[in-house]
């Protein structure tokens, strides 16, 4: 028997030496829908969420000199039109602290932080979701693996003296393609996660640093 097995292990690369992406995918089974049902979404909230985070950081700088330049003037009103237009987290952000400027700087701090902390789950809506697809696609793969072996073993035992070859490499594929798939879907699934997390974070900390340094403009000189 473990002569058979290994002859099938050596055999099967040559007699399918022209499979094609589309035969390595029905060999995997069932399975592989989930895994590539993961995979649209990994890509869909992937590359919506970069778009919308990368075009969130693009104009933060010239927005705050703007806004800077326009407070210098004690101008409020044209500084929160300039808010309205950029329309980003940071702005909302900074008209949430320029429309309070009269209050004690610490409320305006706290007023900042809440408005800050809504706009960044914002940034942040999909991400949990990303990462529980690249966490479950390497485990449907894994779940593929075992099925494909409980097959094989059934094929061998129900095929008694007289394995065939064929019987015995369907369940090697299934276990040996679902855990491919799932471990490339899970992988490029974290990374995409790790990348925007990242993003997400470097953008949290411009907006500490911008509504430190708005507060120190609305202060009043002395």
């Amino acid at each position: 028997m473990i002569r058979t097995f290994i002859l099938a292990v050596q055999t099967a690369p040559a007699n399918n030496a022209g499979m094609n992406l589309w035969d390595m995918v029905v060999m995997g089974g069932w399975l592989m829908i989930p895994i590539f049902i993961l995979s649209v979404i990994i890509i869909y909230i992937a590359c919506e969420r970069f778009w919308l985070i990368h075009k969130t950081g693009l104009t933060d700088v010239p927005f705050m000199e703007k806004i800077q330049e326009t407070l210098k003037t004690g101008n409020t009103r044209a500084a929160l039109e300039e808010c309205e237009k950029e329309g980003s987290p940071l702005a909302h952000t900074i008209a949430k602290g320029i429309k309070i400027s009269n209050e004690d700087p610490q409320e305006i701090r706290q007023a900042m932080e809440d408005t800050a902390n809504y706009e960044v789950a914002n940034l942040e809506r999909g991400l949990p979701t990303l990462a529980t697809c690249a966490g479950t696609a390497p485990m449907i793969g894994f779940l593929g693996t075992v099925v494909g072996m409980v097959q094989s073993f059934y094929d061998m035992s129900m095929a008694g003296n007289s394995i065939d070859i064929g019987l015995l490499s369907r369940g090697i594929y299934t276990a040996m393609i679902t855990t491919v798939a799932g471990l490339i879907v899970g992988i490029i699934g974290q990374l995409a996660y790790n990348f925007l997390v990242a993003r997400v974070d470097k953008i949290v900390f411009r907006m500490e640093h911008y509504s430190s340094e708005l507060i120190e403009y609305l202060r009043p000189k002395k």
